[in-house]
């Protein structure tokens, strides 16, 4: 599929830095059911790493997403950033309980990071999870509100609109700060009409150069042979898997080691901006889903111990 002319425009991938991502780190608290304007987050800091055979990350690129630029050479050809031996860990339909957590214990274990897709929905059943995604320094985008196929027969524009728009509210509403313009269509199914709204919007999207297709495996050993063997033919590649699955959470631990012996390196993508997500729905998430709002009293003065 060919962009139109605004999502040719060429994205800024400039390196930053080396070095760990964070280990997992306790959720900070609930956040207000009316956000205030998007601010970048601060990233978290790095702690040591405590495995000295670590994988680790390789570099860390920053992507301007002005345009709407499309990565992954599934569907996107002209980015092609990656240099040999390099990969980008992706991971899809979270926030989850269990399986989330054990992908996070993986990556904090390799020192090592990668990007999140999260369902809306999910994000408001899991805030607590997702939060302790972006704490831990990993990437965190959106994948629709409800894991639509937007380019089914009889979506319409609008509807697709909302879905987009619904599941960055959402995850933002998750995180009480905004995520990163970063977008991935379910089934990476690219309907013309959406890839040009996303790019008005300035939100990159993200397809893949190689499918772990977790989701028909058997076990986590299917998804590592799976990933390894296309790996090892392609030489490098954004890789796609799912956090919402046992497998994959099962297959995650033995293949960073492969990784690690094979010489690849992690590279971390963050945005060079947070999304701007847009009011009207963020206030329609709050009224629609009827999320909690937060009070704005002291925990002191809510919750006192009478009896010890």
């Amino acid at each position: 599929m060919r962009l139109r002319a605004a999502l040719m425009t060429i994205a800024t991938v400039s390196l930053l830095s080396a070095g760990t991502a964070a280990a997992q780190a306790p959720a900070p608290a609930r956040p207000a059911a009316a956000p205030p304007p998007a601010t970048q987050a601060k990233a978290p800091a790095s702690a040591p790493c405590a495995n000295p055979d670590a994988l680790g990350i390789g570099r860390v690129v920053q992507i301007d997403t002005t345009g709407g630029p499309g990565f992954g050479f599934e569907h996107f050809k002209q980015l092609d950033f990656l240099r040999d031996k390099e990969v980008v860990l992706t991971f899809d339909d979270g926030p989850w309980p269990v399986n989330t957590p054990a992908v996070l214990k993986a990556l904090a274990d390799e020192c090592t990071t990668g990007i999140f897709f999260a369902i809306g929905k999910h994000a408001t059943y899991h805030p607590e999870i997702l939060k302790q995604v972006a704490a831990a320094g990993h990437t965190v985008g959106a994948h629709t509100w409800s894991h639509a196929n937007l380019n089914r027969k009889g979506m319409t524009p609008e509807q697709a609109k909302e879905e987009i728009e619904k599941g960055f509210s959402a995850v933002r509403w998750a995180l009480g700060t905004a995520p990163a313009p970063f977008f991935r269509f379910p089934a990476l199914q690219h309907p013309p009409a959406a890839v040009t709204y996303l790019g008005e919007r300035n939100i990159a999207i993200f397809s893949c150069d190689i499918d772990s297709f977790d989701f028909k495996a058997k076990n986590g050993e299917q998804v590592v042979n799976t990933l390894m063997t296309k790996l090892e033919k392609q030489g490098k590649g954004i890789l796609l898997m799912h956090d919402f699955k046992k497998q994959t959470a099962d297959a995650l631990p033995t293949l960073l080691r492969r990784l690690k012996a094979g010489g690849y390196k992690v590279v971390a993508m963050k945005p060079k901006a947070p999304v701007q997500t847009l009011a009207q729905y963020d206030e329609a998430l709050v009224k629609d889903a009827k999320l909690p709002t937060v009070s704005t009293r002291p925990v002191s003065s809510v919750v006192q111990t009478i009896s010890e």
